[in-house]
């Protein structure tokens, strides 16, 4: 649980499962509430943990890209299970409010 501590590094997963290969600028227009500087640790904390592969294409202007390591994607089914625990936690807590009048 410790690879995964830290507010944005959730959110940084959820937008590169599936395969997806997204530049850095994708993934700050797709988390709009996080600062570049904490971005840019987060990814670096995930690359060493080896969750996340940073992809350098050598060009001018270069060209980074962000995608999730085989062991990075093999949390997505444990997440998803994660995912729907809260999913039916947050309908349970819905259900016992209405109930209580």
């Amino acid at each position: 649980m410790k690879l995964l501590e830290g507010r944005w590094k959730l959110n940084i997963l959820f937008n590169l499962f599936g395969g997806r290969v997204l530049r850095f600028s994708d993934l700050e227009r797709a988390i709009p509430a996080v600062s570049q500087k904490m971005l840019i640790q987060q990814l670096r904390q995930m690359e060493r943990d080896g969750i996340v592969r940073r992809i350098v294409h050598h060009q001018v202007p270069p060209k980074v890209e962000y995608a999730l390591t085989d062991w990075g994607q093999s949390l997505c089914p444990a997440l998803d299970a994660l995912l729907i625990w809260a999913g039916q936690r947050q309908a349970q807590v819905l259900d016992d409010e209405s109930g209580e009048t």
